[in-house]
């Protein structure tokens, strides 16, 4: 294997099978976001990403499961209020039991912004930024940057229009062109800065305060209104407080590439 293809990749064996934890780099460099970015909110203006490493696929049930056992304090009956909604992994059999045997491998959800946070530090990482995500999100199989293929978009967006299945597939789909998988097509993710995804006035706008604010699938301005399925995710997200859990929100780690500043 490619020494930089195996940047934090660690093992965890759970229910007699082994899940690879595998940290995928990412290059980062010039990248232009469909959110508005400066003074100017209609103006595209590409933006730098440093260097990272994002989890290769979203966090399984089996390893939340092996972080809750570790802490118990992020156990369903043990956890907050205020850090965790009353639909806290109401999916699981008990407070140390996932559903069932088939649900080890997927995407676990039903979890808040608090709880994939702690999660994530406890692998000494962290939730990856808005940009971050939209960055690795913008690779199909074959181009980093696949967002001006109508064909491509078009399969993105078929995903984003089906309802959530009532069982959601296990991780591990087809890897884009850096080597993450699911980004598309299994689960919605939480980001670091999920909050901060609609724009309120301030010195950024110089306008008017809510000409920026977003509501469901409401007007913000964005510099390219043809990427529906990033404008859905900013939907969500942007309707979330951090203690709110959803059956098809999952989340998955990013860390500082090594050998880059963080």
């Amino acid at each position: 294997m490619n020494v930089a293809r195996a940047v934090g990749i660690g093992l965890l064996t759970m229910c007699g099978f082994a899940l690879g934890t595998e940290y995928v780099p990412m290059p980062g460099g010039r990248f232009e976001s469909v959110l508005p970015q400066g003074a100017v909110p209609t103006a595209a203006v590409a933006v730098d990403i440093a260097p990272f490493a994002l989890r290769a696929m979203p966090v399984a049930a089996s390893e939340y499961l092996a972080f809750v056992r570790a802490h118990p304090g992020w156990q369903r009956t043990q956890v907050p209020a205020v850090f965790a909604d009353k639909r806290y992994l109401i999916d699981w059999r008990s407070t140390s039991q996932l559903a069932d045997d088939d649900s080890a491998m997927r995407p676990q959800t039903n979890v808040s912004w608090f709880a994939a946070k702690a999660f994530c530090e406890s692998e000494g990482a962290r939730l990856p930024t808005w940009l971050e995500w939209e960055y690795a999100a913008s690779a199909d199989e074959t181009l980093r940057d696949a967002r001006a293929d109508p064909a491509w978009r078009r399969r993105i967006l078929a995903w984003y229009e089906r309802p959530t299945a009532a069982v959601l597939p296990a991780v591990g789909g087809p890897p884009n062109a850096y080597g993450v998988r699911d980004l598309h097509g299994l689960v919605w993710e939480w980001v670091e800065d999920f909050n901060a995804l609609f724009i309120a006035g301030d010195s950024r706008t110089q306008g008017d305060p809510d000409t920026l604010k977003f509501c469901g699938a409401g007007a913000i301005s964005v510099v390219d209104r043809d990427s529906y399925a990033v404008l859905m995710r900013i939907a969500l997200l942007s309707s979330l407080g951090a203690a709110d859990t959803t059956s098809n929100l999952g989340f998955r780690c990013a860390r500082p590439l090594e050998g880059a500043k963080p």
